[in-house]
């Protein structure tokens, strides 16, 4: 039954301030037997590139999360743990990640660190989907499968979702890519089609791929992100590159942990709040947070017309 307004409004009050007033989550005992298990697999776009403002992203609340390769790492796992705390939501959240690596070195280098019963799983593959042959889908399809075999023997109803990536400014504006000279949100739309083949071929569910790169799109297409990060940023927009126009910048990696937190939880991130601490404590803004907030809801009402959002 669709949720009134009034109370959709009094809840996302009552989770900011319930957020800006209990302790920091790393002084939380540990996960309730009833907490929802999610392990996070990608690379550095899942766990915060070292460059410009994502230490922030990579160093934020360690401890709230469980880094299967002992690296210490938060990253947007961590963010999504802080949001759905937030929400008054149960996530049990782990990460596994391998720098510059797509699902195939997760599969024959990481194999027995994942194979653990999980509830949902979220695989993120290379950025270009695979280094050399940029844009072919083949080994993210071949690779989702495998892993989603393995997990499925360790728990046969785990969630399985494929998180699609941003267009790469790198790739965009510089000459000698597939996709030189092309408009800034091709990258992530061929991304997308790859992602959707790989749900497709491995009998994934419609709800499946999580479209982070088009949440950027849609960011750049209204005016909130800058289009072209090398001829400088313009007034009153906000760069979702780090410096090096590869990786995320806090504001990249904030949007990216929004449409995931979107996405998994079904809720809609405005209820949040613009004020909330996730965002101020890796150096965002109240207001560009409530705008990153209510783009990320505008992407996940596109993608599910018929998802009542609470």
């Amino acid at each position: 039954m669709p949720i009134p307004f009034a109370w959709r409004r009094s809840g996302a009050v009552l989770f900011a301030a319930l957020a800006l007033g209990c302790s920091h989550p790393t002084d939380q005992a540990s996960e309730p037997s009833g907490a929802t298990r999610i392990l996070f697999i990608g690379n550095s776009f899942t766990f915060g590139s070292p460059s410009g403002a994502a230490p922030l992203v990579q160093s934020f609340r360690p401890a709230t999360v469980t880094d299967l390769n002992g690296s210490g790492i938060g990253g947007v796992p961590a963010l999504f743990k802080a949001m759905t705390v937030q929400a008054g939501l149960d996530y049990d959240v782990s990460l596994e990640t391998i720098g510059g690596a797509g699902l195939d070195a997760h599969y024959h280098q990481k194999l027995s660190t994942i194979s653990r019963p999980f509830d949902v799983v979220l695989l993120q593959s290379y950025s270009t989907l695979d280094a050399a042959r940029p844009g072919d889908p083949g080994l993210l399809i071949k690779y989702t499968g495998l892993l989603a075999q393995e997990l499925r023997k360790q728990n046969p109803k785990v969630d399985i979702r494929l998180v699609s990536t941003w267009s790469r400014a790198d790739l965009t504006y510089k000459a000698g890519s597939a996709w030189s000279g092309a408009q800034i949100d091709k990258m992530a739309l061929d991304l997308r089609r790859g992602y959707d083949a790989a749900a497709a071929a491995n009998g994934l569910g419609r709800d499946s791929v999580i479209p982070v790169g088009e949440a950027w799109n849609l960011a750049i297409a209204a005016g909130t992100a800058d289009a072209n990060p090398y001829d400088g940023i313009d007034a009153g927009r906000i760069n979702l590159w780090a410096p090096d126009f590869y990786h995320g910048s806090a504001h990249g990696y904030y949007l990216e942990a929004l449409t995931i937190f979107g996405n998994v939880t079904g809720r809609d991130p405005r209820s949040l709040g613009a004020a909330e601490p996730v965002a101020r404590e890796i150096g965002i803004d109240a207001a560009t947070a409530g705008a990153l907030q209510r783009l990320a809801a505008q992407q996940q009402l596109s993608a599910r017309p018929d998802q009542t959002q609470r």
